[in-house]
């Protein structure tokens, strides 16, 4: 009864490490496994992370801006098909709604103009890509030069 009492473990420490004869020994990566982190809540971690994403907030044209990009819309309406314009380059910046959560992000977008669409309200490029006129933000380009000089 001392033995117990004083915590000794001298009539066990020397005996050799027990190994089943009936169950095969646990691999050493599942046995690790046992103590990894559990995760509780799936899809937790991507939460925050989408969370903690940032969005720009739509910025409000004022009327001289407003007024400049109709005039550039319009100088585009012209261009488009004529010849030897024909397809004018430009470089449009645009707000691109996020699908996730409120705001966006202001993307800009190269590349030539294949036609200005009223009716759809939208500016169609040579490559497919329809930008809505709604969300320009601004606009630059050789067919612009006339009126930023």
């Amino acid at each position: 009864m001392k033995k117990e009492e004083s915590g000794s473990y001298e009539d066990i420490i020397r005996l050799p490490h027990h190994v089943s004869a009936r169950h095969a020994q646990m691999p050493l990566a599942d046995r690790a496994a046992q103590f990894s982190p559990f995760a509780a809540l799936t899809g937790h971690d991507q939460a925050i992370r989408e969370t903690a994403r940032l969005t720009d907030s739509f910025a409000e044209l004022d009327e001289q801006q407003r007024e400049k990009l109709d005039r550039q819309l319009q100088i585009l309406r012209e261009q488009t098909g004529k010849i030897p314009h024909g397809q004018p380059e430009v470089r449009i910046t645009y707000f691109k709604p996020d699908a996730m959560k409120e705001g966006g992000a202001y993307v800009t977008v190269t590349g030539r103009v294949s036609k200005v669409d009223g009716y759809r309200r939208q500016i169609l490029f040579t490559d497919g890509t329809a930008l809505p006129m709604e969300a320009l933000f601004s606009m630059e380009g050789e067919p612009f030069k006339e009126l930023d000089g």
